[in-house]
C-alpha cells in the first residue's frame, strides 16, 4: 500500500511539474526571444567595429571609458540615483506606516500619491512647463522676493527639479508596496509590545523593520530599475542636450542611437547592465546576510 501511495506521488508530481512546464513555456519564448536574445547580440556587436563585420576586442569598451561625454553622464546618473533612492525609499516607508495607522485618512490620500503615476508624461512636461520656465509659477512666486526669473531647468537647479520629479512620480507606488508589506505584520506583535512598555521608536525598530528588511531587497532594486525611466520627462524639455547637471547616460545612449554608433552604443549598454547587475548581487548579499 505505501509503496502504491509512493509511486502515486511520484507520478503526481512528474505531471504537475509537466503541466507547469506547458504553462511557461509560452512566458519562456517571449522572455527569450524579446530580452536573452537581443542582449547576447549586444553582447556580441560590443566587440566589432562599426560596421558590425571586424572583431576588435576591447577597443569599444575604452573608447566608450575614455568618452568625456560618457563620464560626464554616468557621474551625474550615479548622483542622481544616490539622491533619489534613498529620499523615496526613507520617504515612501514613513508616508506609508502614517496611512496605515491612519486609515480613514490614508483610503483617500492613497488615490493622490498614485495620481502622478497615471498622468501621462507629456501631461507632466506640459507641468514642468508651468512651473519652472521663465515665465512658470516658480519665477513669478520669486518676483516677490526680489529674485529674477530664469528658465530653471537651464541652471544647475535642473537637478533638484529632476530629483523632485522622480520621487513625486514614483512616491505612490513605493508606498504601495511598503503598505502591502506592512499588512503582513500581526497588529498583537505591537500590542504585545506596548504592554510591555516599548515605545513607538523601539517598535519600530524592533518589530516594524527587521519584517519589512525581505521587502526593502525587493523595493530598492525596483527603485533602483526605474530611476533609469526618468529619461523621458528630461528630454522632452530640454532635448538632446540638455543642462549639463541632468545629462545622463539615456541622453548620451540616445545621442549615440540617433548617430548610429552601434558599437558604443552595445558597450556602453554591456557596462552599465554589468553595473546593475554587480548592484543588485552585492545588496542581495548584504540583505541575506543580515537576514541570516
Amino acid at each position: 500500500m505505501k509503496k502504491r501511495m509512493k509511486h502515486g506521488n511520484r507520478k503526481f508530481s512528474k505531471s504537475s511539474f509537466s503541466r507547469a512546464c506547458l504553462f511557461l513555456l509560452p512566458s519562456l519564448i517571449s522572455v527569450l526571444v524579446l530580452f536573452v536574445m537581443p542582449y547576447l547580440d549586444v553582447i556580441r556587436r560590443s566587440f566589432l567595429d562599426g560596421t558590425g563585420q571586424r572583431f576588435v576586442g576591447m577597443e569599444n569598451y575604452k573608447t566608450v571609458v575614455e568618452n568625456t561625454s560618457f563620464r560626464l553622464a554616468a557621474g551625474n546618473t550615479v548622483l542622481f540615483l544616490s539622491a533619489c533612492v534613498p529620499l523615496l525609499l526613507f520617504l515612501s516607508l514613513f508616508i506609508a506606516i502614517y496611512l496605515q495607522r491612519n486609515k480613514t485618512v490614508g483610503n483617500w490620500l492613497k488615490s493622490v500619491f498614485l495620481l502622478p503615476m497615471a498622468m501621462p508624461v507629456a501631461s507632466i512636461v506640459l507641468l514642468w512647463n508651468v512651473l519652472f520656465t521663465r515665465n512658470g509659477f516658480l519665477s513669478h512666486f520669486l518676483y516677490w522676493f526680489g529674485v529674477t526669473g530664469q528658465n530653471w531647468l537651464n541652471t544647475k537647479y535642473a537637478f533638484g527639479i529632476l530629483v523632485f520629479s522622480f520621487i513625486w512620480k514614483n512616491l505612490g507606488y513605493d508606498i504601495i508596496l511598503w503598505l502591502a508589506a506592512l499588512a503582513t505584520i500581526s497588529p498583537e506583535i505591537y500590542e504585545a509590545a506596548r504592554v510591555d512598555g516599548a515605545s513607538e521608536s523601539q517598535c519600530f525598530f524592533r518589530i516594524t523593520m527587521p519584517n519589512l528588511w525581505s521587502s526593502l531587497f525587493l523595493i530598492l532594486t525596483l527603485s533602483l530599475i526605474n530611476g533609469f525611466k526618468v529619461f523621458r520627462e528630461a528630454y522632452l524639455i530640454a532635448g538632446d542636450y540638455p543642462e549639463q547637471h541632468i545629462y545622463l547616460l539615456q541622453h548620451l545612449f540616445n545621442n549615440w542611437f540617433r548617430d548610429l554608433s552601434v558599437n558604443k552604443l552595445a558597450a556602453g549598454a554591456v557596462l552599465m547592465g554589468l553595473v546593475l547587475f554587480v548592484l543588485i548581487m552585492v545588496f542581495q548579499k548584504f540583505f541575506d546576510r543580515t537576514m541570516s
